[in-house]
């Protein structure tokens, strides 16, 4: 018997029976699972966020959208000069008592006509003497055909500030823009009358018409188009 022969065994075989052999690597930690649940979960989370943030980007372009569609109205309308008191003069481009109403609205045009196509009655709102004579014969001499010279209405005596205020109908209005050019900082107001005649009623800081020159540049910058806006910032 060999002394390597476990005592006992008297010279018996040594045999290994069984299916399963011992298990040589390390066993798997809990930690590592609880970090990879840890993992699956945070990446759930990233995604659920980031579908919220598309639904949302998509709705507040869908609603601005909408704002750009929905056309917005500003300013209002500029108010027709009130009647003259009963027994004064009458209101500038008023009709004449006893003639009839017009029919229908005259129609607007904006279009800048030739001074000879004009029709300006030039009135005085200021307590200075033959102010709007003198006016009216310096725009004779630039071509415009004169109706009726005379002193302001109660409406509009002594309640121009300005230089110069220019009233017109719907079918006055591109006149209106040539005889604005005239003089600097000329106020603009629309009325109820069916022909295209316009009144200059002169104001307290009047005191002439601007040179031809500076008249015409006046008249271009008015009647510059507008900038088209740039895709930009815009709808």
């Amino acid at each position: 018997m060999s002394m390597l022969t476990p005592q006992g065994l008297k010279g018996k075989q040594y045999r290994v029976t069984g299916n399963s052999y011992p298990r040589l690597g390390r066993p798997p930690r809990r930690s590592r699972k609880v970090m990879a649940v840890l993992g699956s979960l945070l990446a759930l989370a990233l995604i659920a966020l980031g579908g919220v943030q598309l639904t949302d980007i998509f709705r507040g372009k869908h609603a601005s959208a909408q704002a750009c569609a929905t056309p917005s109205t500003s300013g209002k309308p500029l108010a027709a000069p009130a009647p003259a008191a009963s027994g004064g003069s009458a209101a500038p481009g008023s009709a004449p008592p006893g003639s009839a109403a017009p029919s229908a609205p005259a129609a607007t045009s904006t279009a800048v006509p030739q001074p000879q196509a004009v029709t300006v009655n030039v009135y005085n709102a200021t307590d200075k003497a033959g102010l709007a004579a003198r006016t009216a014969d310096e725009l004779r001499k630039r071509g415009f055909t004169v109706g009726q010279v005379g002193n302001a209405p109660a409406a509009l005596d002594k309640k121009v500030p300005g230089t110069v205020q220019v009233i017109s109908g719907p079918a006055g209005l591109g006149a209106a823009t040539l005889l604005g050019s005239q003089v600097a900082s000329a106020a603009k107001t629309a009325d109820t009358r069916g022909d295209a005649t316009v009144d200059f009623v002169l104001g307290d800081s009047f005191a002439a018409l601007l040179d031809p020159t500076a008249a015409a540049a006046a008249l271009a910058e008015a009647t510059k188009p507008s900038p088209t806006p740039s895709q930009a910032g815009s709808c």
